[in-house]
């Protein structure tokens, strides 16, 4: 905890104002009003599309979210897959094999309804097995001495089959009635139908505590959303930070009255902020007039900050910073957070809204900002970091970035920032970082459903005060009236999109069913490892080397051995030096828990001034010759790529054409150990294909396909290669099967429906898995069977792979931080088994007192 936010007016952590008043002021406040003229740049975007969203309203309803039944993670002591199956492992195969009644074993498998006292009598079944009839191990060789020769080929024959019922039996103990104990995880004591008496109340879950930074009030409301209503809505402690004022030209007007309005910076900064906390109201109590502390706290950076706390739900916070913005999305404007990472200037000064508590003047130069950051870092203590792209496209044409200077400069910061409190933090939670796409949402097709798009509407209206009802009692204005002719701004409310960490390939298995999982930790990679099919999680384990980005992908090399690819970024020693580039690590040995060091494929980019950084995470796959490649989507929206040679050296990046590309492409081989290569537009899906393997991909070919939205998914199966992806405007998700044989065809698209949601679906045998509506979990285990939502939220994309050839296994990272797996026979009928958390609890996490009495709140109108 860092000493310089101690002292009078210091602030709790959690939420809650301590000490004295010092500086503090209740909100509303009561400055005068004063007029404004002008227009705010960012709405004026020139490079994008018409807006096609929803009408404008002058009163938007609100309402919440439909009631999820599970809303919690599930706890760590419930069930340890690793723990039952383990007693059912024989001493001898042998024995397993001529014991009686073997044949059992396989049968609980396939009854998902079983009741408690079933199960446990499989698994004592499982036990007698093992041992023989008798209950002595090796009871049954000792009956098969002296048998006849055709006998021992039989018995041979049963080894392999009743060995792999048992192991089967092993891995689909707990995957019995899966559903039945997700309903009990809310429950504080579970009975017992076997015994009939309680078992322990579960250890509480810790939720999770996110914490956003972001360039402008509304930048959360258009890009983080519905995200943050949802961590909102499911109780999360959230903490959004601004950076900036956000006080454009001043005019708080839409566009028929901002010729006759004058100027005043500080009230529309005030305007915005009291938008803001109306929005943050109404997404966490329904009320948007609910009030709020405001507190002065001085910052590690030497400066001051305004903390406000909803005093209705003290978990959800307000950080303002109030930073001058640049005042322009593209032109060169020194006094902004791009010319202070530039070195244009100095320092950057203050821009200190109307009515804010902070009252002294200040400025930071770039290494206090970083420190300003990482003082709310240490005090918060978050386990998911939200933060916008750092590294936006540019336009092919105009070389513009395709979003605003302020919003990827301060993305910079917070990569800085992260990576020093990773660094120079030592007891803290381990946390995991998501960047969110800007102004490029309103040019690709709309991700969400029009419940979520209204809902996501619902709150930018509240945002952008389209009642004009004076419900904050300040002469500033209770919102921003610059977005109120269209609060939907460039189709943004229609969409959320990640840039980052949309891989669904960072969980795999390897030749002895052992598990294996990759995710960025701590601007690190972390790796967690069960061995086996029964054995027990190791992990996080974070292998050396920092400045590794969001978002991993792995690939089983010919000869057994892992390999995870991911993108680094490295700033320099001068600000033009900052650039991303490719780098893997591969298992020294198969099975091995030691990798070789990072080996970098560096970038097919310029320098990040004259061009971007902007290139994807890799996409890897190997063919048939066990040629290994690497694929990413460059800056201009081509694809380019590097192919190993066969004595381990790399060729150079090649360019394999294609324009319009989103995203980050992904790769697959068919049947015939073809690579496929595939990458979403605006428009439709574009694909590669190597003629046979070991040949260079072929040209750039049309698929055909609709539109959809980002990402995609590659696998290969049914002789070819099967990609799924959402339907725009729906988020039910769709799949196609794509074939090479004389060129890319396309075949089987069928919409599988779902439960709305965005962003990546992950597919392994007969398991389908993605975010839903309301940001869970949502899985089918079956063709034709309901979606079913689970109780985790979860950063990122969720990841399967299939653990030998019957159990498929499923896992994500929550809000938390921590890994959550769980498996399915791939049978018909199979369930999920109950979610095991891996590793120790990160970071527990206490309810905060209730507020104090001193600050007062604002009074409710």
């Amino acid at each position: 905890m860092s000493d310089s936010w101690q002292g009078p007016g210091a602030w709790d952590p959690r939420g809650v104002p301590t000490g004295s008043a010092r500086g503090q002021q209740a909100w509303p406040s009561e400055q005068a009003h004063q007029g404004y003229e002008g227009y705010r740049e960012h709405q004026q975007h020139p490079a994008q599309q018409p807006y096609q969203g929803h009408p404008q309203q002058q009163q938007h309803a609100h309402a919440h979210p439909p009631h999820q039944a599970h809303q919690a993670p599930p706890q760590a002591d419930l069930a340890d897959a690793t723990e039952a199956p383990a007693a059912a492992e024989p001493a001898d195969p042998l024995a397993v094999a001529e014991a009686p009644g073997s044949a059992e074993a396989p049968e609980a498998a396939e009854a998902p309804e079983a009741p408690e006292a079933e199960a446990t009598d499989s698994r004592r079944r499982a036990r007698r097995l093992a041992r023989g009839k008798d209950g002595a191990r090796g009871g049954a060789r000792v009956e098969a001495r002296g048998g006849a020769r055709p006998r021992r080929r039989r018995r041979a024959g049963l080894v392999k089959v009743v060995a792999f019922c048992v192991v089967t039996a092993a891995g689909s103990l707990l995957l019995l009635r899966g559903n039945e104990l997700l309903d009990r995880l809310g429950s504080p004591t579970v009975p017992d139908k076997a015994a009939g008496t309680p078992t322990p109340a579960p250890e509480p879950p810790d939720p999770g505590r996110v914490l956003q930074v972001i360039a402008h009030p509304d930048d959360d409301l258009y890009f983080m959303n519905p995200d943050l209503r949802y961590s909102i809505s499911a109780g999360h402690p959230v903490t959004s930070v601004y950076l900036t004022s956000g006080e454009a030209d001043g005019i708080n007007a839409g566009a028929a009255k901002a010729a006759t309005t004058k100027p005043d910076k500080p009230a529309y900064a005030e305007a915005r902020q009291n938008g803001i906390r109306a929005a943050y109201a109404k997404m966490a109590t329904g009320d948007r007039g609910s009030p709020w502390t405001r507190t002065v706290v001085p910052t590690k950076g030497g400066g001051h900050a305004e903390v406000d706390v909803l005093v209705a739900k003290p978990q959800v916070n307000l950080v303002w910073l109030q930073l001058r913005e640049a005042g322009t999305v593209y032109d060169n404007a020194p006094d902004s957070l791009h010319g202070l990472w530039d070195g244009k200037v100095p320092r950057l000064d203050s821009m200190l809204a109307s009515g804010t508590p902070v009252k002294e003047k200040f400025s930071y130069s770039k290494d206090q900002v970083v420190q300003t950051l990482v003082g709310i870092l240490e005090q918060y203590r978050p386990t998911t970091v939200r933060s916008q792209d750092p590294t936006p496209g540019r336009y092919p044409d105009t070389k513009r970035y395709t979003d605003h200077q302020d919003h990827f400069y301060g993305a910079r910061f917070v990569q800085l920032a992260t990576a020093a409190y990773a660094k120079d933090v030592t007891d803290r939670p381990h946390f995991a970082v998501q960047n969110y796409a800007g102004y490029i949402n309103g040019s690709l097709p709309s991700t969400l459903d029009p419940d979520e798009a209204k809902e996501k509407l619902d709150i930018l209206g509240t945002y952008a005060w389209l009642d004009q009802q004076n419900h904050c009692n300040s002469p500033a204005g209770c919102g921003d009236l610059k977005v109120s002719d269209q609060p939907g701004g460039n189709r943004w409310s229609d969409s959320i999109n990640y840039t980052r960490g949309t891989s669904t390939s960072w969980l795999t298995s390897d030749p002895e069913h052992g598990l294996w999982a990759f995710k960025v930790l701590d601007g690190q990679v972390a790796v967690w490892h069960r061995p086996g099919l029964v054995g027990r999680w190791k992990g996080p384990d974070l292998l050396p080397g920092a400045g590794m980005d969001p978002g991993v992908s792995t690939v089983t090399l010919a000869d057994g051995r892992i390999a995870a690819f991911g993108t680094r970024t490295s700033f320099g020693a001068k600000p033009t030096d900052y650039k991303r580039e490719v780098v893997y690590v591969v298992q020294k040995q198969p099975g091995a828990e030691e990798f070789t060091e990072w080996q970098s494929l560096g970038t097919p980019e310029t320098a990040d001034e004259t061009w971007t950084s902007d290139i994807s995470a890799p996409a890897v796959s190997v063919d048939g010759t066990g040629q290994l490649a690497a694929y990413v989507r460059d800056g201009a929206n081509s694809l380019r790529g590097r192919v190993q040679r066969a004595d381990g050296s790399w060729g150079p990046w090649e360019k394999y054409g294609g324009t319009d590309l989103h995203g980050s492409p992904a790769t697959a081989t068919d049947g015939a150990g073809r690579r496929m290569v595939f990458s979403a537009t605006s428009k439709s899906v574009v694909g590669w294909v190597q003629p046979k393997p070991g040949a260079p991909l072929g040209q750039v070919t049309a698929t055909g396909l609709p539109d959809t939205t980002l990402p995609l998914t590659a696998d290969g199966r049914e002789g070819g290669v099967r990609l799924w992806f959402r339907k725009p405007g729906s988020g039910n998700v769709r799949t196609a099967l794509i074939t090479g044989e004389g060129g890319l065809k396309v075949s089987q698209m069928t919409d599988l429906g779902g439960l709305q949601g965005f962003g990546s679906v992950t597919a392994s045998g007969h398991v389908l898995a993605g975010r839903t509506a309301g940001g869970q979990l949502g899985s089918e285990a079956g063709s034709g069977r309901p979606w079913e939502r689970s109780p985790l939220m979860f950063v990122g994309a969720p990841s399967s792979t299939m653990t030998g050839k019957n159990l498929v296994s499923l896992a994500v990272v929550g809000l938390d931080a921590r890994l959550y797996v769980t498996s399915s026979a791939d049978a018909p009928n199979a369930h999920l088994a109950p979610w095991q958390p891996v590793g120790p609890r990160n970071a527990p996490w206490s309810p905060p007192p209730p507020p104090s009495p001193s600050p007062s709140p604002s009074p409710s109108p």
